[in-house]
């Protein structure tokens, strides 16, 4: 069995395709995994591969299985968005992208934990309990999408998906040393994704290598006709090849990666490192203005949390999910339901969010957040004239221990620093694994223009055979 964990998803693929392997050894060998996981990363593990996969699979991801984030609509399974108020909900329909993975050849594994409506950075606001970093279980995996990248990083899960509004896909992959993806803005369709902000919610790949987020990219985006903002996607995803950077031009951003950004010593050290290697392989480095990013966090806050109060104003307890009964009328019941059902961090937001849209100071915070936004947007489009790819570190520190911010939702909120900018901006951004800090994995940040992916995983690769890193520690 740990000879098969060992394998990447591609290449379990290739021996699958070549007889010699079968898809079910596959299956079956994550699925013991994932049902001994003492991470807490599954809410839900399922019994058989879907398809009932044999000894060969000739679909392009081979019956390779993956794990899917808890807030991903499958089908008669469980999708409760990491909340109790969706507890035991089992929708009528499946997601566009795990409809599409699963006709790829990756059947479904299982569904990970996360913060609840994926709105934390630590995956403790979990309405199923916090999740467990593999490097150190007493540190978070990151958030929202932390169950995905902690199952991956543990050989619980050969590649999942997640979701990513503010990163949520790259900063638990950075913080549990894997690969996390999110791509441009409406490259894979966010019908069945239960929704947060959404103007910002993008669905994207957490893998074990640049290769593997290729493959799951590959095959996930596309125009839908169930979402209205989901676009063609230009050319094809390629899997990645190039071996140096030459003619590459990087530019670093000192408004972010400067002493306002609060990045720890490992971290900087890390990230100097990796521009060194970048250098060695022929790119050409220099520093950047974008001069609005710093004030992207708190553009975010705003209108994230004003999408995400009319999104979740449709949990009321008359159509589905929790409800609490109100003895005197339907206020009561949707009011004593929402108290039960949402967790602190819901709440909160919801708050924020209806404050901020609310009669006489909509145009003074949310009005002045998508300002903000549209001027962060150019700043990067004007970058993009000179440099080929923005780079920072992923986050500005290491994984964390339990419970060290939870108290200062400010304090949490600066996990965020370093990826919003590229949310608010719509560009496709990517975080691969750059080295170790007192021995906890550290990401290093790559963006690019809209639709750059096949360039950006292209470099991404480049710079992950240089690094060399190893992740092998975190399976066990």
């Amino acid at each position: 069995m740990s000879e098969l964990v060992d394998l990447t998803a591609a290449q379990a693929a290739e021996r699958i395709s070549a007889g010699e392997i079968s898809a079910a050894e596959v299956f079956e060998a994550y699925q013991e995994r994932a049902r001994a996981d003492e991470l807490n990363a599954f809410t839900w593990v399922a019994d058989s591969a879907p398809d009932g996969s044999g000894h060969s699979d000739n679909r392009p991801l081979g019956g390779v299985p993956i794990a899917a984030k808890d807030l991903f609509c499958t089908e008669g399974v469980p999708s409760q968005a990491g909340s109790r108020i969706l507890e035991g909900y089992r929708p009528p329909y499946s997601a566009t992208v795990v409809k599409k993975l699963a006709e790829a050849g990756a059947p479904l594994l299982g569904k990970t934990n996360q913060d609840e409506f994926a709105m934390g950075s630590s995956n403790e606001n979990s309405g199923f309990g916090p999740v467990l970093n593999p490097w150190d279980r007493t540190r978070v995996p990151g958030g929202s999408s932390g169950g995905s990248a902690a199952a991956v990083a543990a050989g619980m899960a050969p590649w999942a998906i997640g979701t990513d509004t503010g990163g949520s896909i790259r900063q638990p992959a950075a913080l549990c040393g894997i690969v996390g993806l999110k791509p441009t803005y409406g490259a894979c369709s966010r019908y069945g994704m239960i929704a947060f902000a959404s103007s910002l919610d993008q669905a994207g790949p957490l893998a074990r290598d640049v290769t593997d987020a290729a493959l799951i990219l590959r095959h996930t985006i596309g125009r839908d006709p169930h979402d209205s903002t989901s676009l063609e996607f230009p050319g094809e995803v390629e899997r990645p090849k190039s071996e140096d950077l030459r003619g590459i031009r990087l530019g670093v951003p000192e408004d972010l990666t400067g002493a306002e950004g609060g990045v720890e010593p490992g971290v900087r050290e890390s990230f100097d490192a990796t521009l060194a290697l970048a250098e060695g392989l022929g790119a050409s480095i220099e520093s950047c203005r974008l001069p609005h990013a710093p004030h992207a966090l708190s553009a975010y806050y705003l209108i994230a949390p004003a999408e995400a109060s009319a999104n979740l104003a449709r949990f009321d307890a008359v159509r589905y999910g929790l409800r609490i009964a109100g003895d005197e009328d339907l206020i009561t019941m949707y009011s004593r339901t929402r108290q039960v059902g949402f967790g602190s961090e819901v709440k909160r937001r919801i708050m924020l969010g209806t404050y901020a849209l609310s009669s006489g100071y909509y145009e003074a915070y949310y009005g002045t957040a998508q300002r903000v936004r549209t001027k962060v947007a150019e700043d990067f489009r004007a970058a993009f004239e000179q440099f080929d790819f923005i780079v920072t570190p992923t986050s500005p520190w290491t994984a964390f221990e339990l419970g060290a911010k939870t108290a200062d939702p400010l304090a949490m909120y600066l996990n965020d620093f370093l990826t919003v900018p590229m949310s608010l901006a719509g560009t496709p951004a990517i975080s691969i694994p750059s080295g170790l800090s007192d021995g906890l994995p550290v990401g290093f940040q790559l963006a690019g223009p809209a639709f750059s992916e096949s360039r950006l995983l292209d470099c991404a690769y480049a710079l992950e055979r240089a690094i060399g890193f190893d992740g092998s520690k975190a399976r066990g």
